[in-house]
This record gives structure tokens, C-alpha cells and sequence, in this order.
């Protein structure tokens, strides 16, 4: 019978050869000490995201609608200012214009009440200027009764001898070459002018004194 021989040579050989081989229990995906770090540092405290309750998620969603509706309110509020302010100054102008309307309107009336009684206040001129209104007598008294009537009403009379002609107020009926005269004046006054306020109810009529040449 014939016996194998294996030499020493070949002995080591076969361990060397089991030693370099991999085992068999050891796969690829086994976890090698540096991906085991890996794995425990990303799963760590630090690398974890805070969760949001329920309560965050509904007091986040009113914050935001709290502030859009704020800010509608705002607009709607600036808008509603706007228009009371633009009201305000329309009914101003309103009243502003009334009134001017109704003053002019009342002016009006005691013009034309004024005018009926102008006829009357030059005939008691003329009859002053003629020596016919005697202190004490009945004329004279109704005379006064009118006169104080006219002035209650506002009425006033302008237009004297002496003043600076002026085209404005005073109605040139005549012009008089006046020696001596170095500017236009009222050499005499013909009827007398009436201002109701400051309405011109009639300019007056007078003689105008003029240079002579």
C-alpha cells in the first residue's frame, strides 16, 4: 500500500492559503467599525428635526390669518377715512355756498325794498335843500321816521361836494372848467348815491369840476 506524503513545504502552504481565504460566516454587508460611527452620529440628538405639535401647526395657521385680516381692516379703515374726510369738505364748501347764496338772496330783498324808497328820500333832499322841513312840524317828523327806517335797512348814502371824481361811485352829468381846479371834484352833487352793504344800489349824480385850460 502506498502512503500519500505531503511536505512540510506544502503544510504551510494550505494554512497560508486558509488564513488569506475569507470566512464563511462573514458577509459583504456586514457593518465594519467605521460605518458602525457612521450610522451612530447620524442618528444622534443633533441630526434630529424638532416635531411640530398640533397646537404649533393651528397657532402658526392664526398668526398668519390675524395679520391679513389686520391688514384688511387697516385698508378698509384708511379707505372709510378718506371718504369722511372727502364729505366733510364737501358739505364745508356746501354750507360755505349757502350761505353765500342766502346773503346775496337777502341783499337782494332789501335792495328792491330799498329802491321803493329812494324816490322818496331824494323828494325829502329837495325839500330840505328848499328850507321846507321845519324843525317840530309834521313833515319834518315823518321825514326823520323814514330816514331812520332807511338807515336800519343798511342803507347809506355817498356822493359829496368836494370829493375826487371817481367813475366807480360818481356820474358825471356835467363838467364845469374851474380856474384854480388842478384835479377832477365833485363841484355839486345833483342826487345823492346809495350803497346797501357794500351792494351799489345807485352811483351819484353830480357836477364835475375840471382844470380850465
Amino acid at each position: 500500500m502506498t502512503k500519500t506524503t505531503r511536505s512540510k513545504t506544502d503544510d504551510m502552504t494550505d494554512k497560508n492559503f486558509d488564513k488569506n481565504a475569507p470566512d464563511e460566516g462573514r458577509g459583504d454587508d456586514e457593518v465594519r467599525p467605521n460605518e458602525e460611527g457612521s450610522e451612530a452620529q447620524a442618528s444622534g440628538p443633533a441630526a434630529q428635526e424638532p416635531e411640530l405639535t398640533v397646537d404649533d401647526i393651528l397657532a402658526a395657521e392664526q398668526n398668519v390669518d390675524a395679520a391679513a385680516e389686520d391688514a384688511h381692516l387697516a385698508d378698509h379703515e384708511s379707505a372709510l377715512l378718506g371718504d369722511l374726510k372727502r364729505l366733510q369738505a364737501e358739505y364745508a364748501n356746501y354750507r360755505r355756498r349757502t350761505e353765500e347764496q342766502r346773503e346775496v338772496e337777502i341783499e337782494r330783498a332789501k335792495g328792491s325794498v330799498a329802491k321803493g324808497l329812494l324816490p322818496v328820500l331824494d323828494d325829502l333832499d329837495r325839500a330840505a335843500k328848499h328850507g321846507d322841513l321845519v324843525d317840530g312840524t309834521p313833515f319834518a317828523a315823518i321825514a326823520e321816521k323814514l330816514r331812520a327806517v332807511a338807515e336800519r335797512m343798511g342803507l347809506s348814502t355817498y356822493g359829496a361836494v368836494g370829493e375826487v371824481f371817481d367813475p366807480q361811485q360818481h356820474e358825471a352829468i356835467f363838467q364845469q372848467p374851474t380856474p384854480g381846479a388842478t384835479e377832477t371834484t365833485v363841484l355839486d352833487v345833483v342826487e345823492v348815491g346809495y350803497r346797501l352793504g357794500s351792494v351799489e344800489l345807485r352811483p351819484a349824480k353830480v357836477v364835475v369840476a375840471v382844470p380850465a385850460e
